[in-house]
């Protein structure tokens, strides 16, 4: 399947595209699984693939990286086709599942001499690289361990490792972060970043909304087979509302007179809650945070904390795919993470 690492197979052309499909569909009896799936990736970049369990995503990135032929639609990679091109697509790729699919019985060296030298790559030449790509992913302290006894977080680690032995242009990550914790999540996403950096592309599947808020340049958000939602994480956050503005206020006593200058200066309704000292308020426009703080030192009001709130990724996947909040739909991992513009 794989040729030579120094024989490897290039990009045709100068194609900006590095996933293109349209209409993509895959039924497992009377369940549509993929429901018409359009995807493109532009080169160089991290295009994030969010949803709940179910919705499709590994689906997806079966089809694309041509381990589940299609039923209906079609799908190139650089401008090769997948069906027709398979082979030159599987030169280009790496896939990196949900579940390593690394030897637990072996060592972590052994592991990476195997596949290089399933990659085509001399004796010699596969050690070296797998000492390189074991201090990429600080596991050169565990090089001689056997898998059984390694962490969570280390075999991910390993499972990303050995994608990367034939260094491919495009790379698929099917939630490559879940069940590890916080710190080995933060090890991972710098790791996506740096393949970024030295010229690879990512497409990410996740149920983490800080995840593809942390890492996408671009977002899909797949439910039901279908892609329901596509851009930038401040496009679809701007998709479900406005901005809103939070207000502490230092002296209780203002918050009224506070509430009337919000209200005069913004033009929207603004409310107080139980405890009497904040203040929320729709804000479509940035600028007027200028011209709302003149006007309450101007009314001697004094402020204890101010902070701009855009929509979480949370609020946009139960609005677009009209979820309810009553059952997590994106389970226990779900970190609603809300962007903090400015704190007096």
């Amino acid at each position: 399947m794989a040729q030579r690492a120094n024989e490897k197979t290039q990009p045709a052309g100068t194609n900006e595209w590095a996933v293109e499909a349209s209409g993509l569909v895959k039924t497992f009896g009377d369940n549509r699984a993929v429901d018409g799936v359009d995807l493109k990736v532009k080169a160089g970049t991290i295009y994030g693939v969010l949803g709940p369990n179910g919705a499709g995503k590994t689906t997806t990135i079966r089809m694309l990286a041509t381990l589940l032929r299609a039923d209906g639609g079609s799908a190139r990679i650089f401008g090769y086709d997948v069906a027709k091109d398979s082979h030159i697509v599987r030169q280009l790729i790496g896939v990196t599942g949900q579940y390593a699919s690394v030897d637990e019985n072996l060592s972590a060296t052994e592991n990476l001499v195997i596949f290089s030298r399933l990659h085509g790559l001399g004796r010699a030449e596969s050690k070296r690289k797998a000492a390189d790509l074991l201090e990429e992913f600080g596991l050169t302290e565990a090089a001689k361990r056997p898998l059984k006894n390694f962490s969570g977080g280390m075999r991910r680690r390993l499972d990303l490792a050995a994608s990367l032995i034939s260094q491919p242009p495009l790379i698929f990550l099917d939630e490559p972060t879940t069940g590890l914790d916080p710190r080995t999540r933060a090890q991972m996403w710098e790791t996506i970043r740096r393949l970024v950096k030295t010229g690879s592309t990512v497409l990410l599947t996740t149920q983490y909304l800080d995840e593809a808020d942390q890492l996408a340049d671009r977002v899909a958000v797949i439910d039901r087979g279908r892609v329901v939602a596509e851009g930038t994480v401040n496009e679809l956050k701007s998709s479900v509302g406005t901005s809103s503005l939070h207000l502490n206020i230092a002296n209780p006593a203002d918050t009224e007179a506070a509430r009337r200058t919000v209200e005069q200066v913004l033009k929207s309704k603004a409310s107080i809650t139980a405890e009497a000292r904040t203040i929320t308020a729709p804000m479509a426009d940035a600028d007027k945070v200028t011209d709302l703080l003149i006007a309450l030192r101007a009314a001697g009001i004094q402020l204890s904390e101010l902070s701009v709130q855009k929509p979480t990724l949370d609020e946009v996947f139960l609005t677009i795919t009209g979820q309810g909040t009553g059952k997590n739909v994106m389970q226990e991992n779900v970190y609603a993470k809300k962007e903090e513009v400015a704190t007096v």
